[in-house]
């Protein structure tokens, strides 16, 4: 079963994303109160844990969730390998992946301080077609 195991918010661009216990997804607009929200294809970002532990072990640095930017990090679930249109249901939510993977900013803090970023290979984007609270814990599930 996959699930939501941290969302995660800021409030300004190029910062760290930091957990919130529930969020508010907003039709066609992303994460209530989040500096990435708005009327765009990359709407919410979201990482599989997988991928962030594989990185803490690689590098032996304690990595939290929210600290390459993505809004959802979930459990279960390879989203790097699911296509473009893909839609996914998240509590009573329903967003639909726009985006995979994304050019690695010069200066990400994670690339300086470990050597590589996930991001560019790993991270997804998505717009928010139905909006709804979601909470660490919902299941995800793949739409048809």
């Amino acid at each position: 079963m996959a699930s939501v195991v941290s969302i995660n918010s800021s409030e300004k661009r190029g910062t760290v994303k930091l957990p919130v216990r529930s969020g508010l997804l907003l039709e066609n607009g992303g994460l209530e109160g989040d500096a990435h929200a708005g009327d765009a294809h990359r709407q919410l970002s979201l990482l599989d844990s997988e991928s962030i532990r594989e990185l803490r072990e690689h590098s032996g640095e304690g990595i939290p969730f929210g600290s390459f930017a993505e809004n959802i990090t979930t459990e279960g679930i390879c989203l790097s390998h699911l296509p473009i249109g893909t839609r996914l249901s998240i509590g009573k939510s329903l967003i639909e992946i726009t985006q995979i993977g994304k050019q690695c900013h010069s200066d990400c803090e994670i690339k300086k301080k470990v050597g590589k970023c996930v991001m560019p290979q790993r991270g997804v984007f998505a717009r928010v077609i139905k909006g709804g609270k979601i909470f660490v814990g919902d299941e995800i599930s793949v739409k048809g």
